[in-house]
């Protein structure tokens, strides 16, 4: 059981060290292609990757468990994405970043609703969801003024929403038994679906000239098979490990990694302020993850 607790946190921590750095190459990628046209070519790569690497059909699902996946796909990988990229043309990045953090929240809220998981919103989860976002906030606005937009605040905290309903549902498929592949896979398909219309209504035409640039190249390879393919599995194996809701309190670590890329690939200042909100937000993952709190 231990083995299987380090195993679920290591991969955990591997997951969201790939999805921090992530928006380096969707900020690339944005300089050529709308950010819908980036949500449907990244994750029609992770799906053929995942055929690619786990051929096998996925057999003998009910109507029941096809609705889970069509909703884990609308959820986790159409109106997610959707609803962040929009957040970011209304408000501030730093808005999101901080309100995209509230997701183990969400997470545990709806743990607590709809899985009855009784502790899980125990004292030390709330205490470190404190300590985390006081740690984010520092990070993320880093001395600026604060600067309210309600449209896009408020379809940020949507995806943050949207992404704990993601993970119940992902708990739920998990307890059927199929290979995390194959979910994962059947997911993707459903949420490239319900990509369709709003790709439509964007106006995409297919433009594959770009992708003779080889830094646009690689970062879709990055987004499509690491982000995507690689990720989402990892994701969904570190649910069933550790559970849906430590699981998800890894999310806190999204905008220190993502400042760490930062510093490290962009250049960007180490400031007193961001320090110590990292401090913060690691303080709020050890509280929230320990089981000898309160």
């Amino acid at each position: 059981m231990k083995e299987q607790a380090i195993k679920g946190h290591l991969i955990s921590f591997f997951t969201v060290l790939i999805w921090g750095t992530t928006f380096i190459s969707t900020k690339v990628l944005l300089e050529a292609y709308h950010p819908v046209e980036i949500l449907f070519i990244r994750f029609v790569m992770g799906l053929l990757a995942l055929y690619l690497i786990y051929p096998k059909p996925l057999k003998g699902t009910s109507f029941r468990q096809e609705l889970q996946f069509a909703a884990a796909g609308l959820c986790g990988v159409c109106l997610y994405y959707l609803l962040e990229n929009i957040a970011l043309t209304y408000t501030l990045a730093s808005n999101v970043s901080v309100i995209i953090s509230t997701a183990p929240f969400f997470t545990a809220l709806l743990s607590w609703l709809f899985l009855k998981e009784g502790n899980a919103l125990r004292p030390a989860f709330l205490l470190g969801f404190c300590l985390a976002m006081a740690g984010i906030a520092l990070i993320s606005f880093n001395g600026a003024a604060l600067h309210l937009n309600p449209a896009g605040d408020l379809l940020a905290l949507l995806a943050s929403v949207v992404w704990a309903f993601y993970s119940i549902l992902i708990t739920k498929i998990n307890g059927y038994g199929y290979h995390i592949i194959l979910t994962t896979r059947r997911t993707f398909f459903y949420g490239i679906l319900f990509t369709l219309p709003a790709l439509l209504l964007s106006g995409f035409q297919p433009d594959l000239s770009h992708l003779k640039d080889p830094v646009i190249l690689f970062n879709f390879v990055f987004l499509g098979f690491g982000a995507s393919a690689l990720c989402f599995v990892t994701w969904n194996l570190a649910v069933k490990l550790l559970g849906v809701v430590r699981s998800s309190i890894y999310i806190y670590l999204n905008p220190v990694i993502t400042l760490v890329a930062s510093v490290l690939i962009l250049d960007e200042p180490f400031t007193l302020m961001t320090a110590l909100g990292t401090f913060l937000t690691l303080a709020g993952l050890f509280v929230s993850s320990s089981r000898r709190f309160l």
